[in-house]
C-alpha cells in the first residue's frame, strides 16, 4: 500500500511542477483585474512632536549583535507638524499620505477631495491630477444629495441641478465612478466599541443598544462603556439629566421627518430617472452604498437599501451599467445573506461599480453584529474574491473599517480615525487589511 501511494504521488509530481512553472509571480493588478484602493486619509497623519523618534547622530557607535551594514542617511529635519486650521487643512499633508498609501502597494484612490457641490471640471481635474502627480489613480469620490431629493420636497428639481452638473464635471475631469448614499436616516447611534482579540477594537451594532439622550432627543457624547457594553457609572454621573432610550426607540429628527418604504422608493425612482441618463452621457458610473447599518427602521424611517431584494430592485429601476451599487460583503452578511452568491448576482450583471471588503460576526441579522478583523468573521472572503475575478470585475476594492490596534491607539485620539466608528483603527490596521486583501486577490487570480 505504501509503495502504491508513493507511486501515485510521484506520478502527480510532473503536473504539480508544470503548474508551478506556469505561475508568473508576483501576480499584480492590471487592466483586467480588480484594483485595491484607499482613501487619502488612510495614509495617516504625522506623529505629534511629543512622540517624534530621536534622530541618531552620524558616527555614533552601533548597537549589539556586532553592528549592521549601514542605513540610509537620517533626515535632519523633523517630521511636519499637523497643519493649523485654515492653513491648508488635510490637503497640506496629502503628499506624505499618498506616499504611505503607495508603500502598501495601493495605486488607486477613492474619496479624493474635490470640494463642495457643484463640482466643476476644474475642481475634478485638480483632484485627479494631484493623485496622478503622486503616482495614483483617482477612481471614485462620494457626493452628498440634497435633503429635498432624499425626502421628496418641493425644491428638489432645482436642487438636483448642482448634482447633475457635478456628474457632468466628473466625466469631463476624468473621474470614473461617483458614489452616493440614499438614507432616510443613517443608524450610526447604534454603533459602539466592543472587545476583539487581544483587546483590539471591534465595532458593534445593536438595535437594542441603550443610549443617553438630551431634551432634544440627541445622543449625548461621549458615552463610555465597559467590556460588556454597559454604560459606565462615570458617564451616567456626567449626564445626570439625560434619559435612557434604546436605539430602536429613538424618535424622528425634525430636519429629517418620518418616511416609509413607498415614499423612499418613489423618491429614488425620481432621482435615478434623472441621474442615470446624465451619468451615461458623462461616461460615469454611479454606485449606491447599501444601508449600513442595515436595520429596517431608523429614527422612525424605513430603509430602502436594507434588504437584498431592495438592492436587486434598485438596479431594475433604470436598466443601465451606470446604475450600480457599492457591493459590501460585510453588509451582505449583516442582512443574513450569502456574500458569495450575492457577489455573483451583481457581478454577473456588471452592476458592481465599487466594492467594500470587510468581515463581520452576526448574532442576529439586521439587528446585532460586530465588525471584526478581515480574517476573523463569517464571510467567505476568498469565495467573494473568486466570484469578482471570475466575472471579470475590474473596479476598485476597498478594505475598509480597519480594527483598532494598540499601535494606532497610541497615535490617535479616542474614537479612531473615522468619526462615528468606535473601535475603528488607523494606518496600521489598514496595512493589515490591505495585505490580507491582496493575498485574497492574488490567490483568486491564480485559481480562477
Amino acid at each position: 500500500m505504501q509503495s502504491a501511494g508513493g507511486a501515485a504521488l510521484l506520478a502527480n509530481l510532473p503536473s504539480v511542477e508544470a503548474a508551478a512553472a506556469s505561475r508568473k509571480w508576483p501576480i499584480e493588478e492590471g487592466p483586467d483585474t480588480p484594483k485595491l484602493c484607499l482613501a487619502p486619509g488612510d495614509g495617516g497623519q504625522p506623529l505629534p512632536v511629543s512622540v517624534q523618534p530621536p534622530v541618531r547622530p552620524a558616527g555614533g557607535r552601533g548597537g549589539g549583535f556586532g553592528g549592521f551594514g549601514g542605513y540610509l542617511a537620517t533626515k535632519s529635519e523633523p517630521a511636519p507638524a499637523s497643519p493649523e486650521p485654515g492653513r491648508g487643512g488635510f490637503a497640506a499633508t496629502l503628499p506624505a499620505s499618498y506616499q504611505r498609501i503607495r508603500q502598501l502597494g495601493v495605486n488607486h484612490l477613492l474619496g479624493v477631495g474635490i470640494g463642495p457641490s457643484p463640482w466643476t471640471e476644474e475642481s475634478v481635474r485638480r483632484a485627479v491630477q494631484t493623485a496622478k502627480d503622486a503616482g495614483l489613480v483617482a477612481y471614485n469620490s462620494m457626493i452628498g444629495l440634497p435633503p429635498s431629493v432624499l425626502y421628496g420636497r418641493e425644491s428638489r428639481s432645482k436642487d438636483m441641478e448642482p448634482f447633475l452638473a457635478s456628474i457632468a464635471a466628473a466625466g469631463k475631469g476624468g473621474l470614473p465612478v461617483v458614489e452616493y448614499n440614499f438614507y432616510a436616516h443613517r443608524a450610526i447611534e447604534g454603533y459602539y466599541e466592543t472587545v476583539g482579540r487581544a483587546k483590539s477594537g471591534y465595532t458593534g451594532f445593536d438595535y437594542d443598544l441603550e443610549l443617553l439622550v438630551d431634551d432634544k432627543d440627541m445622543v449625548v457624547q461621549p458615552i463610555y462603556r465597559d467590556e460588556k457594553g454597559n454604560i459606565t457609572p462615570e458617564t451616567l454621573a456626567a449626564f445626570p439629566n439625560a434619559r435612557r432610550v434604546k436605539f430602536k426607540d429613538l424618535p424622528p429628527l425634525p430636519q429629517e421627518g418620518k418616511h416609509d418604504l413607498k415614499e423612499m422608493w418613489a423618491n429614488i425612482t425620481w432621482f435615478l430617472k434623472l441621474a442615470v441618463p446624465a451619468a451615461e452621457k458623462a461616461g460615469v458610473r454611479l454606485a449606491l452604498h447599501p444601508n449600513d447599518p442595515p436595520c429596517p427602521t431608523s429614527r422612525g424611517s424605513q430603509q430602502i437599501m436594507s434588504t437584498l431584494e431592495g438592492w436587486k430592485h434598485l438596479i431594475s429601476i433604470v436598466d443601465s451599467p451606470a446604475n450600480g451599487i457599492t457591493f459590501d460583503c460585510g453588509v451582505t452578511r449583516e442582512l443574513g445573506e450569502d456574500p458569495v452568491a450575492t457577489a455573483e448576482y451583481f457581478a454577473r450583471r456588471k452592476r458592481i461599480n465599487h466594492c467594500h471588503f470587510r468581515n463581520v460576526i452576526v448574532e442576529k441579522p439586521y439587528e446585532k453584529y460586530q465588525e471584526v478583523f478581515v480574517d476573523a468573521g463569517q464571510v467567505d472572503m476568498f469565495g467573494v474574491m473568486q466570484m469578482l475575478v471570475r466575472h471579470k470585475y475590474t473596479g476598485t476594492i476597498y478594505p475598509e473599517h480597519p480594527r483598532a490596534l494598540d499601535y494606532d491607539r497610541e497615535r490617535m485620539g479616542v474614537g479612531g480615525r473615522i468619526a462615528g466608528y468606535p473601535g475603528g483603527g488607523g494606518y496600521t490596521g489598514l496595512a493589515y487589511s490591505v495585505a490580507y486583501t491582496r493575498a485574497m486577490l492574488q490567490a483568486a487570480l491564480q485559481s480562477v
